[in-house]
């Protein structure tokens, strides 16, 4: 079906639904990469007029990948709650956009939506908003998980806390570790990225950080985030493993890149709630994507790089994780090329991944070669937390020595919490008070070298020579 508008004398034509979404887009570098992205900005807005004026109930016909052909518009189609759509069916996305900013769509009228929401509908109504729109909707937007502690909760920010080593060294992970812990941070996870994929060395890595959890009594979970095959012969194996990890997109072809399909994912979450490791909760997974990982993988199939990152949503709400992460400008600035577009693809992920119902943070981060500095991850992060995000990384120095690029630290956490008023997770909160790592009011206590946390060695460590 053809789509069009005019501006003055000119009509501007869209081939599909497809190319309307990819014109109407915010420019972004992995668009004009790959050849969808509008060419003048009066090209843009033409196809966000057109965009505007699309029924959502169109999304359900015209698809942007067929049904035949990819197992990730299988799902979305097939996992669609008619009933929860039919609330807005009668809405066009220019509808939609008014309708989510009314002081009466509540928090309430959106989580009982969330599941009639694809996550096209969730992309196009994006491109229609200003930043601050994406703000005001997705701070409405309130998605509670569990594991160990409750994540997502009104008033609070979480912490992935994530001890990276280059070589995998035990003590230097135990000293970020612990780093982290004094500052407040863990309580969305301890996640650490190995540099190794054997079988025993993650299975070293899997008890290390369990055996500091259950030592101090730690109300958290722990993560490795090793392809998800490698964490299905650890379970197997007897690891003791809390939540499982894969990096996921929105194609099918993408994920095939990736070495998963939905069975494999299937099978691992399956395999990870039979442990039944979670005391309050058993939300069980923890996903990360990216703007720009189908492009990236040649599979994008000419839809624009944010259109595909919401698809790989619906991939994560069918396996309702604890966690799910947007590393925003891990890829490069190749797809997002400076620090306007890394906020505001920040901030469209969050508001897309919170209206479709997922617990939704974001890795506020650059490359070394990105047109980017500290001073807009301060922006992105401070936006990202008035909106209500679930969770930020904590790494020393906000600088990844394994990974090698800027992020969040611990000291990111502490500002953004007492700036906003914001606490951690509740149970990890007691933990703190407990530990007399925070006070009443959430100010971190400093600690001398009689703390308890600096006086028991896990065994783990007191074994590496």
């Amino acid at each position: 079906m053809a789509y069009s508008y005019s501006v003055g004398v000119h009509q501007y034509q869209f081939k599909d639904l497809k190319e309307v979404l990819a014109k109407a887009s915010p420019p972004r570098s992995g668009d004009f990469l790959a050849g969808v992205a509008a060419e003048t900005y009066v090209e843009r807005m033409a196809a966000r007029m057109c965009l505007a004026s699309v029924p959502l109930k169109r999304f359900l016909e015209e698809l942007l990948l067929p049904y035949e052909q990819d197992e990730v518009t299988r799902l979305i189609i097939d996992t669609h709650d008619a009933q929860a759509f039919s609330e807005i069916s009668h809405l066009t996305v220019g509808d939609f956009r008014d309708w989510l900013l009314l002081d009466t769509t509540d928090t309430a009228t959106l989580t009982r939506v969330a599941k009639g929401i694809t996550p096209e509908m969730a992309a196009a109504v994006s491109k229609l908003m200003r930043n601050q729109d994406l703000i005001l909707v997705a701070k409405k937007c309130q998605v509670t998980t569990a594991f160990r502690n409750t994540i997502g909760l009104p008033g609070r920010l979480s912490v992935r806390l994530q001890p990276n080593h280059p070589t995998d060294d035990a003590r230097g992970i135990a000293a970020s570790l612990l780093d982290g812990l004094l500052y407040g941070s863990g309580d969305a996870v301890i996640g650490i990225n190995p540099a190794t994929d054997s079988i025993p060395g993650l299975m070293n890595l899997y008890y290390l950080v369990d055996e500091v959890i259950n030592q101090y009594e730690i109300p958290t979970q722990s993560c490795i985030l090793t392809h998800v095959t490698n964490q299905i012969q650890l379970i197997e194996k007897g690891a003791p493993i809390d939540l499982v990890f894969q990096s996921i997109a929105g194609t099918e072809q993408a994920n095939k890149t990736f070495g998963i399909n939905l069975s494999i994912l299937d099978e691992a979450y399956s395999a990870a709630l039979s442990l039944q490791r979670g005391t309050v909760g058993q939300n069980v997974m923890y996903f990360e994507t990216g703007q720009g990982s189908a492009l990236s993988a040649n599979a994008n199939f000419g839809m624009d790089q944010q259109t595909c990152e919401a698809r790989a949503y619906a991939v994560a709400r069918h396996f309702s994780p604890l966690l799910t992460n947007t590393v925003v400008g891990f890829i490069g600035p190749e797809y997002l090329y400076d620090g306007k577009q890394i906020i505001r693809a920040g901030l469209e992920d969050h508001f897309c991944g919170k209206l479709l119902g997922l617990p939704l943070g974001c890795d506020v981060c650059y490359t070394n070669h990105a047109e980017a500095d500290q001073d807009d991850m301060d922006t992105l992060m401070t936006l990202l937390s008035v909106a209500g995000i679930t969770f930020i990384m904590g790494i020393p120095g906000a600088d990844d020595i394994m990974l090698n690029y800027q992020t969040t630290s611990f000291h990111d956490a502490l500002y953004l919490r007492k700036t906003l008023n914001l606490k951690p997770a509740p149970e990890f909160e007691q933990w703190l008070q407990r530990m007399n790592l925070m006070d009443h009011t959430g100010m971190i206590r400093p600690v001398d070298n009689s703390h308890a946390l600096l006086q028991n060695k896990p065994k783990q460590l007191m074994s590496v020579p």
